[in-house]
This record gives structure tokens, C-alpha cells and sequence, in this order.
């Protein structure tokens, strides 16, 4: 059965238009003038793409958005509004709207919004679309059973079926990355791909050719034309990892490509179309940054369509065992382990303890610190090293000896030479073992006294092949 569109504009001229393109996709589709009318046609039939105009005789678009999103969900609806109405294609992408097209329409364009709205219903309905969506939630970072992550894996499933703007806030090590890469990956442009950037990692004066891409000769060293970031990105997604980083200049021509669709590369007379959806994310509070100067408000509230906000480790800390064992599951084949090692119950209540500051990230980092010390497949809490809650200074009632003059002398400019001597020992006590056991490693631990994770992990501190 072909599928079918609601085409709601009071211009026949418009609607003659986009029934004409629809028609030629293989699109059913019917009409309505206004409001009320193109009302009457969702309560009688069941459609599988909307398009509206903004402005109604009897009302507007965002009142048909809205009711499509309460009573029908799974219809995506897009919005047509006036050439550079870019407060109105917002205000749509907000209350839900699958995406915008302005007039006068682009039939390259439409005939793409509407093949991608198409695809999302389509591909839901295969195993292998929703066994996709599984398995892009199946990263440690992702994982959870607890309310908050039930909450955000329901919110990005939302997300996946609109080409709004998403912006995700959260703070370091949360997974904000991972949470862009599932949206990506359950939404219509999953095919194409997920290009991310760290905004903070490019040097300024080549941001401009990164982003838009150079035609060869347009400066020293241009040898060869170049894509940039967002033709790569081209129906797919781009990623804006840590966009507070971004200078004021590159901010100006990032609102530009985003509102026209477009970009210029370095040298080149013509505009290139692209057709990108922007993810963007920071550890910064934007509004912060915004009310401080440092970045563009307009684009802030191009950005910031939709916030998504990943929640800290410390905040679902009854995730954290589950997410242990995903982490130690991983990491046990990779470092000789036939069974993955477990946390004791001592370590786990350890880990329960901790803050996290550093997310999911620095729970992974202990956990792969903690594999590579452990001796056994239980880790203990000694293994975990932990960061210790700084002392508090207690009173005293007599002053404090005065401690050595060495003792307040700053350390040494080459960091320290018992460090260096002691790791000198170390290393050659290890080589004398290996060469009497010509170089068999575990001969070579027992001779040590120590077991062979511990002698493999010294040989990795201290650089012996």
C-alpha cells in the first residue's frame, strides 16, 4: 500500500505543487484548506506525513503540530513557513514538528524532508530497525535501570524521530556523545553519517576550512580541494562536541549555514547545499556563556531546540553495579582474563560511596586501573585506589613542633631522583629474572615471587618489551 501525506495550505497553487511531488515519490495524498478542514481528514483517516502551512486562515501551524503530536505521535509532521522565518521554524521544531521547509519551496528539498519522515515510520516497523535501536542502547554509558535513564532513552526515542536541533548539557563523562550517536542511530538519517567534532581541538584560523571545506589554491597549502565537516556530515548528523569553545567569528558563519542550509568553502564563488542535522553539547552552562558575551545568543536558541540533559553518575549511583559489570565484562578478555573479574562486595559498597566527579568516564578509568593491578578475579577495595576525601585539620591545643628545613624546600627540578632510582632497580632486578629464564615470563614471576599480572604490569610501567 503506497503510503499517505496531508498537504494543509490555503494557497492551491502550493498544495497543487506538493501533491505533484508527492505523486511522483509514490505518495498518496489529500488536502485541506484550513484548520478545521485538514482536522475533519485526521479524524477520518490515518496518514503517514503531514505538511502544513504556518499561517491558516483559521489558525496556524503550530495548533496542527500540536494536535498531531497528542492524538497521532507516530505521524511526522513538517512545517512550511515564510522565507527566512527562522522564530517560526523554531517555534515549530519545539512543539514537535519532524522539520521545516520554507517558501517558496525547494522541490530538492521537500523530496528529501519527505523521504526521511517516510523512512522513520518505515524502518520501526523492521526487526532490524528495532533490533538497531537495542543494540545502539547497549554501551556501559547507556545502560540503567533506574528511573532517570528509563526517562532519557524514552526522551531520545522522541528526538530520533524529529530533525530539530538538539542540545545536550551535561557534565563531563556523563555520555553526552553516546547519547547523540543513539539518536543518530534510531532516527531516519541513521544510513549516513554521524560526524563528530570537538569544537575546542581545532586550531582558530582553521576552523572556517575544516567546517565548510577549501578549493585548491584558496591558501598556502591548500594543494587539493577539500570537504569540509558539514559535506561530509551531508544527510546525516553532525556533532558539535564542547561548542562553548567555539570564537565569536566562527559562531557568525556557523548561524549562517545552519539557518540557509549551506555553506561557502574557502575560495569558492557558489554556496554549497547540505542537509545536516545539528546535535551540539558542553560541560559549560550555555545561558551562562550567553549572558557573559562570550557566545551568540541567536545562535543559542538555534542550537537549543530541544535540551536533552544526560544526568550525572552520582545522581542513578544504583546503576553503578550494573555498569560495573558491563565494564569488567569488556575489559576481562582484553586483559587474559577466561572469567571476567568481579568486585568484591567490600569494593562495590566502596564504589557505591564514591562521588564520581568525573561520570561514567572516570568509573570506567577505575575500573580498567583496578583489572590491570588485581592479581585474581575478585578486585578488591585496595585495587580501586579511589580518590580519599581531603583530611580535616584538628585543633590542637600546643602549637605545632617546627618541622625541618628540608622538609619546606621545594622538590627537585627533575621531579625527583629516588623515583628514578628505585624504578632502576626495579628494572634491572626484572631483567636480571627474565634473562636466567630466557625470557619466559612466568618462570620469570615465580622467580620474582610475584604472580604474572603483577610482573606484566610492572613491564608496562616501566616500558620493558
Amino acid at each position: 500500500m503506497s503510503p499517505r501525506a496531508l498537504v494543509i495550505d490555503d494557497e492551491a497553487d502550493i498544495r497543487e505543487l506538493i501533491e505533484i511531488t508527492l505523486a511522483r515519490m509514490g505518495v498518496d495524498s489529500d488536502s485541506a484548506a484550513d484548520l478545521q478542514q485538514s482536522l475533519d481528514r485526521l479524524s477520518s483517516k490515518r496518514y503517514d506525513l503531514c505538511l502544513t502551512d504556518m499561517r491558516l486562515p483559521d489558525g496556524d501551524g503550530i495548533e496542527i503540530v500540536e494536535h498531531i503530536q497528542d492524538r497521532y505521535p507516530q505521524t511526522p509532521v513538517a512545517v512550511i513557513t515564510a522565507y527566512g522565518n527562522t522564530e517560526a521554524a523554531v517555534a515549530s521544531l519545539k512543539a514537535g514538528a519532524f522539520d521545516f521547509v520554507s517558501k517558496p519551496v525547494d522541490i530538492h528539498v521537500l523530496r528529501r524532508l519527505v523521504d526521511q519522515a517516510l523512512r522513520v515510520n518505515a524502518e520501526e516497523k523492521t526487526p532490524e530497525a528495532r533490533e538497531g535501536m537495542r543494540s545502539a542502547e547497549r554501551s556501559p554509558r547507556l545502560i540503567g535501570d533506574t528511573a532517570v535513564m528509563d526517562k532519557l532513552r524514552r526522551t531520545i526515542e522522541k528526538l530520533a524521530r524529529s530533525q530539530a536541533p538538539v542540545y545536550i548539557s551535561g557534565e563531563s563523562g556523563t555520555g553526552k556523545e553516546l547519547a547523540a550517536r543513539t539518536i543518530h542511530a534510531q532516527g531516519s538519517r541513521s544510513a549516513a553519517n554521524f560526524v563528530p567534532v570537538n569544537c575546542g581541538a581545532i586550531p582558530s584560523e582553521l576552523m572556517e576550512s575544516e567546517f565548510f571545506g577549501h578549493i585548491k589554491g584558496s591558501f598556502t597549502g591548500a594543494t587539493r580541494d577539500k570537504d569540509g565537516l558539514f559535506v561530509t556530515a551531508n544527510d546525516g548528523t553532525l556533532f558539535l562536541d564542547e561548542v562553548a569553545e567555539l570564537p565569536l567569528h566562527m559562531q557568525v558563519k556557523l548561524l549562517r549555514a545552519i539557518q540557509e542550509r549551506s555553506v561557502r568553502p574557502v575560495g569558492a564563488e557558489k554556496e554549497t547545499p547540505v542537509d545536516v542535522r545539528i546535535i551540539s553539547a558542553t560541560h559549560r552552562d550555555l545561558a551562562a556563556e550567553v549572558a557573559a558575551g562570550r557566545f551568540r545568543e541567536d545562535l543559542y536558541y538555534r542550537l537549543n531546540v530541544i535540551e536533552l540533559g544526560v544526568p550525572p553518575l552520582r545522581e542513578r549511583q544504583a546503576d553503578i553495579p550494573i555498569l560495573a559489570n558491563r565494564i569488567l565484562d569488556a575489559l576481562g578478555p582484553k586483559n587474559g582474563f577466561d572469567t571476567p573479574p568481579r568486585l568484591s562486595d567490600a569494593a562495590m559498597q566502596a564504589m557505591l560511596n564514591y562521588s564520581f566527579p568525573g561520570n561514567v568516564r572516570e568509573l570506567e578509568n577505575v575500573l580498567e586501573r583496578a583489572v590491570t593491578l588485581c592479581e585474581d578475579a575478585e578486585i578488591t577495595e585496595e585495587f580501586l585506589r579511589l580518590d580519599a576525601p581531603m583530611p580535616t585539620a584538628k585543633p590542637s591545643a600546643a602549637p605545632a613542633a617546627p618541622q625541618p628545613e628540608a622538609e619546606h624546600r621545594p622538590p627537585p627540578a627533575n621531579g625527583g631522583q629516588l623515583d628514578n632510582q628505585l624504578e632502576d632497580v626495579e628494572r634491572e632486578t626484572i631483567m636480571k629474572a627474565l634473562e636466567a629464564t630466557r625470557y619466559n615470563k612466568t618462570q620469570a614471576a615465580k622467580k620474582l615471587g610475584i604472580t604474572f599480572r603483577a610482573l606484566r604490569y610492572r613491564l608496562k610501567k616501566l616500558g620493558i618489551e
